[in-house]
């Protein structure tokens, strides 16, 4: 029980610290939200709209204390209010219209590309020597390329040159959003390139992560003691070498569920997907504080769960964690 309050109260400081830091971040930065909106413009507003805009979303008649008395107060009801970049839609509203395309694209992705890398390093580090390992220079040589370029070769080979696939977007226009079979497949046909970029980009670090950590164990003790009572080599490869092996990648694998709501957003900047990452780095270029500072919360509090979850597999997966 110790234990466990001792664990809720770390996650409650972190939280607090987290959020804080969501605050500060937006707020440091170059930048103010009423003159970015004013400079869209080009100059055709009067002076007084200037002046509305500048207090309506420049926030000189608050203090940095009243703002963040704000924030907590928003943290707690879900009320961010408005959008600076999408005025005058409601950050919640923003929200929901792109967190659906994120958790889609980037939950499958991310859980695809550990499950492949996990099973091929499984394979890799049981079978070391062989012609397994010939995958590790190709996938370390995939993770390594620089993200938004591997996008972009993506674009160019399959959408520009060989036209396959959309060049960008989540759907096409003249489909009807909804649960239907012309907008379901539309929406799949848009995603293959951004999901095939991310699922590929992942596998790398992943496989060679599995790999080692399997060459590791199957130099411990209790593995060579299964193999000599004559256990098959499947369960000694699961149930000794891997169930061991994994533990490590498992704090990786739920930082990156965390991540999730934050989408990948150079991915969805080059395919101009209509994702949290597109409307995280307009909300950046905008200075949208409300939008940010909702993103971030939203990032943190999802890092925070997956990080408890995680612990509470560790239980489940390693015994040792359970002795007094």
């Amino acid at each position: 029980m110790r234990v466990l309050l001792r664990k809720i109260a770390f996650y409650l400081l972190t939280a607090w610290a987290a959020i804080s830091l969501n605050f500060v971040i937006p707020r440091i930065m170059p930048g103010n939200p009423a003159e970015n909106l004013i400079n869209e413009f080009h100059g055709k507003l009067s002076p007084s709209a200037v002046q509305a805009l500048r207090v309506l979303f420049g926030q000189a008649h608050t203090s940095i204390w009243q703002q963040y008395v704000s924030y907590w107060h928003s943290v707690f009801t879900g009320n961010f209010g408005i959008s600076y970049a999408y005025y005058p839609s409601k950050v919640s509203t923003v929200l929901g219209q792109s967190m659906f395309w994120t958790l889609i694209l980037v939950t499958i992705c991310t859980v695809l590309g550990f499950f492949i890398g996990t099973i091929l390093g499984v394979f890799a580090g049981w079978k070391r020597g062989s012609w397994l390992d010939s995958l590790i220079p190709v996938t370390t040589f995939l993770s390594s390329i620089p993200y938004f370029w591997f996008a972009i070769m993506i674009v160019y080979v399959f959408a520009i040159t060989l036209n396959w696939f959309p060049l960008s977007g989540g759907y096409s226009v003249d489909q009807t959003i909804g649960l239907n079979t012309g907008f379901i497949g539309s929406a799949i046909n848009y995603a293959i390139l951004p999901a095939a970029t991310i699922t590929i980009a992942s596998i790398g670090g992943w496989l060679i992560g599995m790999r080692n950590m399997m060459v590791t164990t199957l130099s411990e003790d209790y593995v060579r003691l299964a193999e000599a009572k004559g256990l098959s080599k499947r369960r000694v490869m699961f149930a000794y070498a891997a169930r061991n092996a994994m533990l490590p990648s498992l704090s990786g694998f739920a930082m990156s569920l965390g991540f999730v709501i934050g989408g990948s957003i150079v991915t969805e900047v080059v395919f101009n997907y209509p994702g949290i990452g597109s409307v995280l780095f307009k909300a950046a270029q905008a200075a949208d504080y409300p939008l940010m500072s909702a993103i971030f919360l939203l990032i943190t509090v999802l890092v925070l769960i997956a990080n408890l979850i995680a612990d509470i597999a560790y239980v489940f997966l390693d015994p040792r964690t359970r002795e007094s």
